[in-house]
């Protein structure tokens, strides 16, 4: 009996805690859908009574300007270039990152330990301190105001390649050294065998490399000056310097944002809580 009722206090306590945390999602769906000036009422409604999308059709499409003609927030262009830009990220970033994780954690060459002592050294280093030596570095070479400046802080994360390396000193050496007799060179190894066993490990890393991409807001500011490159982030807060009071109009944005962060994080999800949970083999 103590059992059963310490089950469902626990129950209780996460389903609690499960609604606190979807609440303010739920309420930001709610204001994206209302009118102008609804959400701005007191007490502020929970959810519009009559649901519209004249928000996200402002934002996503050109609309009437009051001057004449039409006018538009160009956050169309700008969720292209964040889409671009992320799955560039990922893909630039799996292909640094998970071959040096591999070589660190089971090659062996010359200046190895050292390397590795200088990671774990940058990694307690803030990214906004390398920010300024960066986008010097990037403006001497010409790149500012460009994707590959915007992709530069991606290529070779140092958590990402620590990350693989933990997972990959999982793998039995056993098996690298029999592939290595029947004659598989490292690259083939690292494609045929590493790879596969380590898919969790593979899929968290994607993951957290494209919401990082997708999210950022401070670097694209720095390295983006054309409003053309601009990406998601930076457009919203663009467009939340002349229309901030528009809260409907934000919240509309902020959907478009968020969401399709959720989705693949939902569809990801399994893979991703047995990389981070589990390693990258199962015992």
């Amino acid at each position: 009996m103590a059992v059963r009722a310490g089950a469902a206090l626990r129950t209780a306590a996460l389903a609690a805690l499960s609604l606190a945390v979807a609440a303010p999602l739920v309420w930001m769906v709610g204001v994206s859908l209302m009118p102008k000036g609804a959400a701005s009422a007191f007490p502020p409604p929970l959810w519009p009574a009559h649901p519209t999308l004249v928000n996200y059709r402002d934002l996503l499409l050109p609309h009437p300007d009051p001057g004449g003609g039409a006018t538009s927030y160009h956050i169309a262009p700008a969720i292209v270039n964040s889409v671009v830009l992320a799955t560039l990220a990922t893909l630039l970033g799996l292909g640094l990152t998970l071959p040096a994780g591999y070589a660190f954690a089971k090659l062996r060459f010359a200046g190895r330990a050292a390397l590795l002592r200088a990671l774990l050294a940058l990694a307690v280093v803030p990214a906004q301190v390398a920010m300024l030596p960066l986008f010097l570095l990037l403006k001497s070479a010409g790149l500012i105001n460009t994707y590959a400046a915007v992709l530069t802080p991606y290529l070779a994360g140092v958590y990402g390649v620590l990350f693989v390396r933990q997972a990959a000193l999982a793998i039995p050496d056993e098996m690298l050294d029999a592939a290595r007799l029947d004659g598989a060179g490292e690259w083939r190894i690292l494609v045929t065998i590493v790879l596969p066993l380590l898919r969790p490990t593979v899929v968290t890393l994607a993951l957290f490399t494209f919401l990082a991409s997708w999210s950022d807001f401070l670097w694209p500011l720095i390295a983006i000056t054309d409003q053309r490159l601009y990406t998601l982030p930076v457009a919203l807060a663009a467009i939340s310097r002349e229309h901030g009071q528009d809260v409907e109009l934000m919240m509309a944005g902020a959907v478009i944002t968020t969401m399709p962060v959720l989705v693949l994080f939902a569809g990801l999800q399994r893979s991703y809580f047995s990389g981070v949970l589990g390693g990258g083999i199962k015992g």
